[in-house]
């Protein structure tokens, strides 16, 4: 049996039957890394979470993976859930692995909880093997509510990118999240799933938005690249370049 985490807002986890649009939105984008980027070779999840995100990069192909977070009740939940991902605990912006030592390292939504964002972006590039790949994601500032008290810096595309442009990285891909044809329609009758999500405790929920909300899946999520000021979260791919000398675009 699995250790239950506290409920507190600050990770999302599955199972949860209100969480499950925020659970789908970042499982959305899990996936379009195992279906875009190929989760082979060595891999860490940086802020691994619950776990899932791991386990599901794991059950892709990837040779080995780690999943690493500083929280010692949320690490010792995923080691019973996710036996097989190797779970560390540890400094996401000093994590004491060796240079070099991941060919895919990804973090997802959690470079906006760091107060050294860009000493982590330094680190990741750091244990990224020749070529390796870093996949970050992160809430979009401009379309984000405000208040997150566990976010300390949140951005935008631009902000993003700025984050990486010093390390030794090549940039190939900047996309936004967004809703698809299915939340988009509801949204056209009903008005912002997200703000009725917040509005009240889920207990006080209407009919229509309890069913929205305990059907979404990934799949009614989109990755593209335009409209990145009016995206949900935002997703930098990068490819580590050699240390004396970097290409970004």
């Amino acid at each position: 049996m699995t250790e239950t985490l506290p409920l507190t807002g600050e990770r999302t986890a599955p199972g949860i039957w209100h969480e499950n649009y925020w659970f789908a939105r970042h499982e959305a984008a899990y996936r379009w890394i195992v279906d875009s980027v190929g989760p082979d070779g060595r891999v860490l999840d940086a802020g691994c979470g619950e776990g899932y995100g791991a386990e599901l990069l794991r059950t892709a192909g990837a040779m080995q993976v780690f999943g690493l977070d500083y929280e010692g009740t949320t690490l010792r939940h995923a080691a019973k859930a996710y036996p097989q991902v190797n779970l560390v605990q540890g400094n996401l912006v000093q994590t004491g692995f060796a240079d070099g030592s991941f060919d895919l390292v990804t973090s997802l939504q959690t470079i906006e909880h760091l107060w050294e964002q860009p000493r982590f972006v330094a680190e990741c590039a750091r244990i990224l093997a020749p070529r390796g790949t870093l996949v970050l994601t992160t809430p979009n500032r401009l379309t984000f509510p405000s208040g997150n008290w566990y976010h300390t810096r949140e951005l935008t595309a631009e902000e993003f990118v700025e984050l990486l442009e010093p390390e030794p990285l090549e940039i190939t891909h900047v996309l936004g999240l967004h809703h698809g044809e299915r939340l988009r329609a509801w949204e056209a009758r009903h008005g912002s799933c997200v703000d009725r999500q917040l509005a009240t405790d889920h207990g006080a929920w209407d009919e229509e938005l309890v069913a929205l909300v305990t059907s979404t899946t990934y799949d009614d999520f989109e990755l593209r690249g335009d409209a990145m000021d009016e995206s949900l979260d935002l997703v930098v791919v990068a490819r580590a370049t050699p240390r004396d000398g970097r290409s970004v675009r």
